[in-house]
């Protein structure tokens, strides 16, 4: 069988320039495989071979010196060497510089520091390494869609190993992360509206160094996305009551990966998020369901002038300038909902009433709009009334000399 591997390789070679793809490619099966699939690999497009990974000689024609051990040939890369293996170049900043001037040169220097760095280097295998998250002989771009870890895929590749209870047990560990990022405003960000640059597990615990945000440092990293309200918080009353705790703010109040859209059913009703902490009647509860009726109002008032200004535009009024207006009173909103972190009703009240002043100026234009429609249509019917009774005084005048005509032409002349 040797022999005739070693035949079969050596014909296909007389025209090849890599022998290791060349000869896996006319193989079955699963020696098949790994060159079929290099075809589509990001180091096959820069001139890399098998042999800059495995080791062995790809310009031999013969198998026996091809895959020497004299040539460095090491076959299957245990899974304790993949990192170093793979750090062997992506770690060299003068030979990456050659092909990809911008890449990172210090994902092992990070992978070693990761949760998944430290539990390989104690012995345990069955952790990530970069070709659980790369692949293997196709890897991709990050850009790629088809590679495993492109935005709109790392979710799912993170799991693959994240989510199975199986894989998981030994390190006791929960297995519904990815099942409630799914429900997240993060993941309808990304998923649904095609925001790259949405939050995905790598955004938060990091990619090759990838650790759980500690508890003092969760808001600060929701802080990287959200300044403002890593800001308001940090002054809040909340911000040393947590600390104290030992309680990570950000999460008490939305969650981690199941992060859903924010509302004033947070701050008041059923539902509300201030209700695990505050009674209603207790100085915490009355400043949240204060906040959350001066919110509420400010999104009334909007949908009360976006209702009328709409009916004004499809009658063809003009109210463009309203309608700009209306931008700035929805951004008011938005500082509004930005100002709760502060957990001050005062710090509410303020884009409150500059986006209620707005709302009455445009809801004040589309009444306007509507009167002068209303006007209009008063006199268009005015008009054509008007011009409807003149039409009819001139047909009746016509027929009433058409009429004397006709009387003069039946008459006989006299004498």
């Amino acid at each position: 069988m040797r022999r005739a591997l070693a035949v079969l390789c050596f014909a296909v070679s007389l025209s090849a320039a890599d022998t290791c793809v060349e000869c896996h490619s006319v193989l079955d099966g699963n020696l098949q495989a790994p060159a079929k699939a290099f075809s589509n690999d990001i180091h096959s497009r820069f001139g890399f071979s098998c042999a800059d990974c495995h080791g062995g000689d790809r310009t031999a024609s013969d198998p026996e010196q091809s895959m020497s051990r004299a040539h460095g040939f090491i076959g299957k890369i245990p899974r304790t060497a993949i990192p170093e293996r793979c750090g062997h170049c992506h770690s060299d900043a003068a030979f990456m510089e050659k092909y990809k001037p911008r890449q990172r040169v210090d994902q092992l220097t990070q992978y070693k520091t990761s949760v998944h760095g430290k539990r390989l280097a104690a012995g345990d295998t069955a952790v990530a390494t970069c070709i659980d998250c790369h692949s293997v002989h196709d890897i991709r771009e990050a850009k790629d869609p088809l590679s495993p870890v492109h935005p709109l895929r790392l979710p799912e590749t993170c799991a693959r190993c994240h989510a199975d209870p199986g894989h998981m047990a030994k390190y006791k560990l929960p297995t519904d992360q990815f099942a409630g990022y799914r429900k997240s405003v993060h993941w309808e960000a990304l998923a649904q509206r095609g925001d790259l640059s949405a939050p995905s597990c790598a955004s938060c615990h990091g990619n090759h160094g990838a650790q759980p945000p500690e508890v003092a440092s969760v808001a600060a990293v929701c802080g990287t996305c959200h300044v403002m309200m890593e800001d308001l918080y940090k002054g809040s009353p909340h911000a040393p009551v947590f600390a104290s705790m030992g309680a990570a703010g950000c999460v008490v109040c939305h969650s981690n990966h199941e992060i859903k859209r924010p509302g004033i059913g947070m701050l008041a009703g059923p539902n509300a998020v201030c209700s695990q902490c505050h009674d209603s009647d207790s100085a915490g509860g009355k400043a949240a369901i204060e906040m959350a009726r001066q919110i509420g109002n400010l999104d009334k008032a909007i949908e009360k002038s976006d209702r009328i200004l709409a009916v004004a535009q499809q009658s063809g009024m003009e109210v463009s300038e309203a309608l700009l207006r209306q931008r700035e009173a929805k951004e008011a909103l938005v500082k509004a909902a930005v100002a709760v972190h502060a957990f001050q009703p005062a710090a509410v009240q303020k884009p409150v009433q500059e986006g209620l002043a707005i709302t009455a100026e445009t809801y004040h234009a589309g009444v306007s709009a509507l009167d002068e429609r209303r006007f209009r249509r008063v006199g268009l019917g005015v008009s054509l009334t008007a011009i409807l009774i003149t039409m009819l005084g001139l047909w009746l005048t016509i027929r009433s000399i058409e009429s004397r005509k006709q009387e003069s032409v039946r008459q006989p002349p006299a004498g």
